[in-house]
């Protein structure tokens, strides 16, 4: 049981950083513009998103909380 709790630990390491990157990507990207390299996309890509969900009505509310319940337990530092 020690490999698992150990590997479930580096997942949710490699989950917060993602997350750190994202909140940076979409900052990066607001105060630049599009033409970042790496996190140019970013903003588009959540406004797609939230069309896409926004447009499916109850499915895309269900989607949502989804989403926020797997994400509820993450810390952003």
């Amino acid at each position: 049981m020690n490999g698992i709790s150990t590997v479930k630990t580096w997942i949710g390491a490699i989950t917060d950083i993602g997350l750190m990157l994202l909140g940076l990507a979409i900052v990066a990207s607001v105060l630049v513009g599009s033409s970042l390299p790496f996190f140019g996309g970013v903003v588009t890509n959540l406004i797609d998103l939230v069309k896409g969900l926004g447009s499916n009505g109850l499915v895309g509310l269900i989607v949502l909380g989804i989403i926020m319940w797997i994400f509820s337990n993450r810390s952003a530092s």
